[in-house]
């Protein structure tokens, strides 16, 4: 064979390599393993700022009170947006409930925290007191104006919040157990019926702060209330 027609048989075969391969590819037919590669579309938005905006929205409105609308505006997204990365309206609820006990009332921790049992008590009331009065806040206690009153639709969110009050209510009432046991807390006195106590004095000061009441007098019914249970409940206590 000479080289003239290993040359013409070389060319020949790279056209028809060539061809084929074009055919490949307009048919659909794949020459290597196919490689799936996906890209996820980035969120044009702050999650964890239109979550906190929409705790704002149902803090002001509650849960029945604030609609979709109400939402989307407030978060800055459009509803798919928000269906796609919150779900509906009462999964952004639950988030919101679990954002609002991890940070705005985070000083309940602290207070149950404390060494003492006039020291748990005062945290829990006084902290109360200032966290009601925060000036950018909106007005009483979302633990309370969520769902306190609710449809039938919404009545797993109700029931969510009455779990929520019942639970710091356990928590504060283990407390007080712990309490009595040290000597701190009367004998005589149910550490479940002081805990209830003092919830209802925390719920009563979150009507007076959505009642319009300043922090001045916040502060003082804080002040009262401290001076009542430290003369009647901690009074005979050993110090």
């Amino acid at each position: 064979m000479d080289l003239s027609f290993q040359m013409y048989a070389a060319r020949n075969s790279c056209i028809f390599f060539n061809l084929s391969f074009q055919k490949c590819v307009k048919s659909g037919v794949s020459t290597s393993t196919p490689v799936e590669v996906k890209m996820g579309r980035p969120r044009g938005f702050d999650e964890d700022a239109a979550l906190e905006a929409a705790m704002r929205v149902f803090w002001e409105k509650s849960y029945e009170g604030a609609t979709i609308a109400d939402l989307t505006e407030a978060m800055g997204i459009n509803r798919s947006s928000m269906y796609a990365a919150f779900g509906d309206k009462e999964s952004i609820f639950r988030r919101v409930m679990e954002l609002y006990r991890a940070g705005r009332m985070s000083y309940i921790r602290r207070a149950l925290a404390q060494s003492s049992l006039r020291e748990v008590v005062a945290g829990l009331i006084q902290g109360t007191a200032e966290f009601l009065s925060i000036p950018d806040n909106p007005r009483g206690c979302l633990s309370i104006q969520g769902a306190l009153a609710c449809g039938t639709d919404a009545e797993p969110v109700k029931l969510a919040m009455i779990d929520w009050r019942k639970g710091g209510e356990a928590a504060l009432k283990k407390r007080l157990q712990q309490a009595q046991s040290e000597g701190e807390l009367p004998a005589e006195i149910q550490p479940a019926d002081f805990a209830r106590y003092l919830s209802s004095i925390i719920a009563g000061l979150g009507v007076q702060a959505a009642n319009g009441a300043t922090r001045a007098e916040l502060r003082r019914v804080a002040e009262i209330s401290l001076r009542c249970i430290e003369s009647h409940a901690l009074g005979s206590a050993s110090r």
